[in-house]
């Protein structure tokens, strides 16, 4: 708990030792099916030895209690866990026996699991289990994490109680993700912004956005979902480094207002007059910009709400010096990717049941072609690309602006945008 000789804090101890945890119990969640007993026993006793620090973290509430004859009231003090970790704490408990209950359940299934490569020996004959889906269609998930285990279903996929089951699970699942999340960004929300951070920042927002950012984000029209588009999305990497320099774009004007803000008031005492109106004037542009990132840093997570954490985040992670925060933080954090993990697998799951049953209802059709009956083909579910897919990713350049937004942000600069630095 002390950090160890590495001079570390507490609180980001703490934190290491959950999210290490974590990876050695949850790490190799390739499959759906029961945790091993002696990995659940580790997690459990473990939580609960990091966890017991915060029954020391505690404020103090009124409290009525009656005399021991009965004959009055009289109020005192008393002490409960401090209100961040009163509500959240207990949540996360039950999201963290929720997910664990989850896999539980899946102990006997009508699927199971094959390694990459092996050669499966059956009856009548071997079948070779390769990338691609017995469709003939590799699924991304499948295609981009090949070390993971093949999942194969029955020759006429799986019964229909089993999809249904599949189908809730997945929608729980995604609500206890949704959950999570919730948490863990209203934590790093109320964390202190470390000085290292605000120190590295540039000194203007257009030296940290670009010229073609910040042009859009002054113009006299301005459109966040216009200029998201605009933007090259294509990959995790390019979106996140954008996302970073908006967040620093949005705190380095903020940093302006409150200094101009701080002048503004002592020099209200003064007999300055003009001095005062320009102050002014850059006060409402920096508080106006930044108003503007934070459209545009919000509109981003939300088409991208599994981006991974920003420079900022990593900042206050690594800089916290509260225990509580770290906690919830981190305990948060790790039920959040347990949740996405469960939530990818049974996407393979029912991705290669969808393939399995369009290829036992398509090859008697095709047969049946051949004799000329019929023409028509059975419809099945479609599995829409992550927007973060390998085979989207593009190592071009960075910005490519269609030709409408190219004549559009031509006209801006004919305009009047706002007054820059």
């Amino acid at each position: 708990m002390s950090g160890g000789g590495k001079g570390i804090s507490t609180a980001l101890a703490i934190s290491n030792a959950i999210t290490n945890l974590s990876a050695t119990v949850f790490g190799e969640l390739w499959k759906l099916e029961p945790l091993a007993p002696e990995k659940k026993l580790m997690w459990h006793r473990e939580m609960e030895w990091l966890l017991c620090v915060s029954d020391s973290i505690v404020e103090l509430i009124p409290s009525v209690q009656e005399f021991p004859g009965g004959e009055g009231t009289f109020e005192v003090m008393v002490t409960r866990p401090r209100s961040d970790l009163y509500i959240n704490l207990p949540a996360l408990k039950k999201v963290d026996a929720m997910l664990l209950g989850m896999l539980d359940d899946f102990s006997d299934s009508e699927f199971y699991y094959v390694d990459r490569g092996v050669i499966v020996s059956g009856a009548d004959n071997c079948e070779r289990h390769s990338l691609s889906s017995p469709s003939g269609r590799p699924s991304i998930r499948q295609e981009e994490k090949w070390w993971l285990p093949f999942p194969r279903v029955p020759p006429n996929g799986l019964s229909e109680s089993v999809t249904n089951r599949l189908q809730q699970c997945k929608e729980w699942t995604n609500q206890i993700l949704k959950a999570a999340m919730a948490i863990n960004s209203s934590v790093l929300a109320e964390m202190e912004i470390p000085d290292v951070y605000l120190d590295s920042l540039p000194k203007s927002g257009k030296a940290c956005l670009g010229e073609t950012i910040y042009r859009s984000i002054t113009a006299r029209q301005f459109s966040p979902e216009c200029l998201l588009d605009y933007l090259d999305l294509s990959s995790e990497y390019t979106t996140l480094e954008i996302a970073n320099r908006i967040e620093a774009a949005i705190h380095i004007w903020r940093q302006k207002y409150l200094k101009r803000h701080t002048n503004h008031t002592k020099a209200g005492r003064s007999s300055w007059g003009g001095k005062v109106k320009v102050l002014v004037g850059y006060m409402e542009k920096n508080k106006l910009l930044a108003q503007r990132a934070e459209t545009i840093l919000q509109n981003l997570r939300l088409r991208f709400p599994g981006l991974p954490q920003t420079a900022l985040d990593m900042a206050k992670i690594q800089y916290n010096k509260d225990v509580g925060q770290s906690i919830l933080e981190s305990y948060s954090r790790v039920m959040e990717s347990l949740a996405f993990n469960i939530m990818a697998r049974i996407d393979d799951l029912l991705y290669i049941d969808d393939a399995t049953k369009f290829r036992a209802v398509a090859e008697p059709i095709s047969l049946f072609k051949q004799d000329g009956y019929g023409d028509g083909c059975p419809l099945r579910r479609q599995i829409l690309p992550s927007p973060f897919s390998i085979q989207n990713t593009s190592y071009v350049s960075q910005i490519t602006a269609p030709a409408s937004y190219s004549s559009a942000m031509k006209e801006n600069r004919d305009g009047n945008p706002i007054d820059r630095n």
